[in-house]
């Protein structure tokens, strides 16, 4: 997946069946889905792959038990058949994780028992393993950091688990491999139309400057929080459909939870549901629900919105995390879909996606959950052929193995993420394959070539974000190995030095950001 490559063929074919604009969870599942049925497909992203709100994600794919405290059932079995089958499809990127939900109260333990039984009979075949009760001992002995005063028991559940800038990057190399053709740093600028009705776009390649338009029979708005732009490129007048809502999320070492198992905190201050997950050798804890007005691409973490995650989850451990103890902190934009209710709050807002059509034919995108990312895309083409007059085809993806698939990947190495790709990183060079830059996070010189050669990775903060975590796990750490990184980049890209220190002060500028 070379981005040169993927540029000329936009100059080879004159016209598409489907562009879509945005390269997030939806629109990347919208591509996998529609080359797969065979349309001409181009997907073009402003920024990078997933650099938005499907790399900020709590890193859990699950049905949602607090959909199922709401009563959104339908979106709880959606979610809970979505999770077996991205488990089926992804073995090499989502692993079962068990939770454990401590009980201060009697009649708790006994109340989440039952709720999470009929979580269990809704997942039916496609369950990740039985909820069970525990007494206090048992508690104690999966999560020996919890707090315990009062403590009664609690309850084991099975949700799953998996990296989210790794699935959007297998996503788009999927989609590739389908015949799609993917651009990132690629901008819709505007919408060529004839006679009301959409007929191409207008572009910039943001890395060359160059600007195109392109023809195309239906466009795709995937754009998630920034979806009421595209909207109002097309119908200027038109009310916003989105109310975004900041999800923020903690990093801090493992010793805070001491074990395999990930901690639910089922009642916080704001009602919400908290969550404190192991990953990549680190604990994610996470998250807030805050109405934002405007949507940045860099969204900034509030001071009470660090403290709200650092006093809720104290509350539930013996070893309480302060401020020095947060490695990276990052914040995600929720795409939810505006309902009539503007005086409901965010986190009673629906979890489930919309797609519209306008009168000049853009199709766009609404709400939804990484989780879901399959079936919204398989709702989007099936709109997306009824629009655009194309051959219907029936969706197939829901047996689709995603780039990269090795049901025997070894989960204890830090390159299973790369399925059955692991022997050509290791070949690009055996003797630095498994070197890593740093003792604290997993990067080698092989993984940052590979980014550059294979995953159109363009800038310094592809790599250190998304095309591995380092940034999101440890932004101090990330930014001492920074410049052996920019280096290492330069070399593969035969950039020269005025590009290394260019980089090292955008992601400078940017780092700050994940520090607290």
């Amino acid at each position: 997946m070379k981005r040169a490559d993927q540029l000329k063929q936009l100059d080879s074919q004159s016209e598409w069946d489907i562009v879509v604009i945005g390269g997030g969870a939806s629109g990347l599942g919208i591509a996998v889905d529609a080359a797969n049925r065979g349309h001409k497909t181009l997907l073009l992203e402003k920024y990078d792959f997933a650099k938005g709100t499907s790399s900020r994600s709590t890193k859990l794919v699950h049905g949602g038990v607090r959909y199922l405290q709401n009563g959104d059932i339908s979106l709880v079995i959606e979610a809970l058949r979505e999770r077996g089958i991205m488990r089926k499809n992804a073995p090499h990127l989502v692993q079962d994780l068990s939770f454990v939900i401590p009980s201060y109260d009697w009649w708790n333990s006994p109340f989440y028992g039952l709720g999470l039984k009929v979580y269990d009979m809704m997942a039916g075949k496609l369950g990740l393993g039985p909820s069970t009760i525990l007494d206090r001992e048992e508690t104690l002995k999966l999560i020996p950091n919890v707090n315990r005063e009062g403590l009664r028991g609690g309850v084991i559940y099975h949700d799953g688990q998996f990296d989210d800038a790794r699935m959007a990057i297998s996503l788009a190399l999927t989609a590739h491999q389908q015949g799609a053709k993917l651009i990132n740093y690629c901008e819709v600028t505007g919408l060529e139309k004839t006679d009301n009705l959409i007929t191409g776009i207008h572009l910039t390649d943001r890395i060359n400057d160059i600007k195109k338009t392109i023809k195309t029979k239906v466009v795709v708005n995937a754009t998630g929080v920034f979806s009421d732009e595209i909207i109002q490129m097309d119908q200027p007048n038109t009310p916003k459909m989105i109310r975004p809502s900041q999800g923020v999320h903690l990093v801090i070492e493992k010793k805070f939870l001491n074990g395999p198992h990930a901690i639910m905190v089922p009642h916080t201050t704001d009602g919400r549901v908290l969550f404190a997950v192991p990953w990549n050798q680190y604990v994610v804890v996470g998250t807030t629900d805050t109405p934002i007005k405007k949507a940045l691409e860099d969204p900034i973490p509030l001071e009470e919105e660090i403290q709200f995650i650092l006093d809720n989850a104290g509350a539930y451990m013996t070893k309480k995390p302060t401020r020095k103890d947060v490695k990276s902190v990052f914040a995600g934009l929720r795409p939810l879909a505006a309902s009539s209710d503007n005086n409901e709050s965010t986190k009673e807002v629906s979890r489930h996606h919309k797609i519209t059509v306008s009168t000049s034919g853009l199709i766009s995108v609404l709400g939804g959950k990484w989780t879901t990312y399959r079936k919204i895309a398989e709702d989007a083409v099936n709109t997306i052929q009824l629009v655009g007059g194309l051959s219907e085809r029936k969706c197939e993806t829901d047996t689709l193995p995603i780039f990269g698939f090795d049901y025997n990947s070894d989960w204890s190495d830090p390159l299973h993420c790369y399925g059955t790709e692991v022997q050509k990183l290791i070949n690009i060079n055996p003797k630095t394959a498994m070197q890593s830059l740093s003792n604290k996070l997993h990067i080698t010189e092989n993984q940052i070539r590979w980014a550059v050669r294979e995953e159109m990775a363009i800038h310094l903060e592809d790599v250190l974000a998304r095309r591995t975590r380092c940034l999101f796990l440890d932004a101090y750490e990330t930014e001492k190995i920074a410049p052996k990184v920019a280096t290492i980049m330069a070399d593969e890209l035969n950039a020269d030095s005025e590009w290394i220190i260019k980089e090292l002060n955008l992601f400078s500028s940017l780092i700050k950001k994940y520090q607290i």
